[in-house]
């Protein structure tokens, strides 16, 4: 390396300070942190007439002309600092560093890329963070610069709103009356609201009650005559019909309305990760003998699995006891036994993609299928849906499992995880 930077590389290497800095020389402007100055040394190393002529004076002038050229042509806030060299006895002032503002940086000229941030866009999200009382930091500004125009109006309206309410209490999160915000906004935007606004609605709004609907399969009560379909709603007076000893959550309604007779159980339509965790803390659910999960052998249902087990593996907020989660058809074993059923295309015929996530609270069974179908590479398939499976099926798996007099040790998490 000749110890001599180019105006062009220069220029390039600002552009690159500028990409990484831009929000924090934005928010020193308004007077948050210490002001950015975007530097180039031009000459590292080469401070002496000695280290001159080691490079050779041909190419030291060649160097210097450049700059003298490119001198003549730089925009309003950029400077090139100059420090002396004495060469051969004669002492002389050379370029040194290159120093630019947040301006200056983006109108360097040069064939280096262009800047990626619209400066004035930038200051203008700031300035509207900062007229809403929203806390503004470098991490926060590059956040909502990177949200579509409609997200940074909503966001902006949600926190004018936060500061005119102080309580969000009267209101759950799907009610809040924040023009323009759709009822599922906050489960995307929720955390950075909360970093902006200096507090997290989310933990302030009156909590959705866990509604489920659930099927009694057990056949002495179906021989009593009364109800096999019902809904329960978390703290409500209603009380369900007998106290299960077995608890299998279902994500296909389907499956829990045909479900075939098992003594002493319930099947209960379960709806995704959200709703695992809102039956985690149902207390005649932590209260069955064996609390099972059956869902689509897909990425969305192990992971639906992982998130259930996890939360249960964990005491209820009302003391309850940690519960052991087991699954049904949706072992290796079952991946293959059941393939001619596997699909690669969902409801509206586009590809299903495959999964990085991770998940610990599998078992070993359970993450080989979970890997087979959820791999970045070739596969067979990448769903197995569970209507597809026949019931009689899931009821002899659930029936071991309800005979057995504690939970399968053959089935507990992998130690890996």
């Amino acid at each position: 390396m000749s110890g001599l930077v180019t105006p062009q590389d220069a220029v390039a290497a600002v552009r690159s300070k500028l990409g990484q800095k831009w929000a924090e020389a934005v928010c020193a402007e308004f007077g948050i942190g210490d002001r950015t100055v975007f530097s180039v040394r031009l000459r590292p190393r080469v401070g002496t007439g000695k280290a001159v002529e080691k490079l050779g004076y041909t190419t030291w002038h060649g160097w210097h002309m450049q700059w003298r050229d490119f001198c003549d042509r730089l925009p309003a806030g950029v400077e090139v600092d100059r420090t002396a060299v004495t060469i051969r006895g004669v002492s002389g002032e050379f370029p040194a560093a290159l120093n630019a503002d947040l301006d200056g940086a983006a109108a360097l000229p040069g064939d280096a890329e262009p800047p990626t941030v619209d400066l004035s866009r930038a200051r203008e999200l700031a300035s509207a963070l900062r007229s809403a009382g929203a806390t503004l930091t470098p991490a926060m500004l590059r956040a909502v610069y990177g949200l579509p125009p409609h997200d940074v109006d909503v966001l902006i309206n949600a926190v004018t709103w936060l500061r005119q309410h102080p309580d969000a209490g009267h209101w759950t999160l799907r009610q809040l009356p924040v023009p323009g915000m759709h009822t599922k906004w906050l489960d995307t935007h929720g955390a950075l609201l909360r970093d902006v606004a200096g507090r997290d609605v989310r933990d302030e709004v009156r909590p959705r009650l866990t509604v489920m609907h659930l099927t009694y399969v057990d056949p002495g009560h179906a021989a009593s005559g009364r109800r096999r379909h019902d809904a329960w709603t978390m703290g409500d007076v209603h009380d369900i019909a007998y106290q299960p000893r077995v608890v299998l959550v279902v994500e296909n309604r389907d499956s829990r309305l045909w479900f075939p007779s098992v003594s002493d159980a319930i099947v209960v339509e379960g709806g995704g990760k959200a709703a695992a965790a809102l039956l985690a803390n149902v207390p005649w659910i932590r209260g069955a003998n064996h609390v099972v999960y059956w869902g689509d052998i897909d990425a969305d249902g192990y992971a639906i699995l992982d998130h259930f087990r996890a939360t249960l593996a964990l005491p209820a907020p009302d003391g309850a006891p940690a519960k052991h989660v087991a699954s049904i058809l949706m072992e290796a074993t079952d991946l293959y036994r059941y393939a001619p059923h596997g699909v690669n295309h969902d409801k509206a015929g586009r590809p299903i993609k495959p999964s990085q996530e991770l998940l610990p609270h599998l078992t070993e069974d359970e993450t080989i299928a979970y890997n087979t179908i959820a791999t970045a590479g070739p596969t067979p398939f990448r769903r197995i849906e569970q209507e597809a499976i026949p019931l009689a099926h899931a009821v002899t798996q659930l029936l071991r499992i309800s005979k057995a007099q504690g939970p399968d040790p053959s089935r507990r998490p992998h130690p890996s995880s």
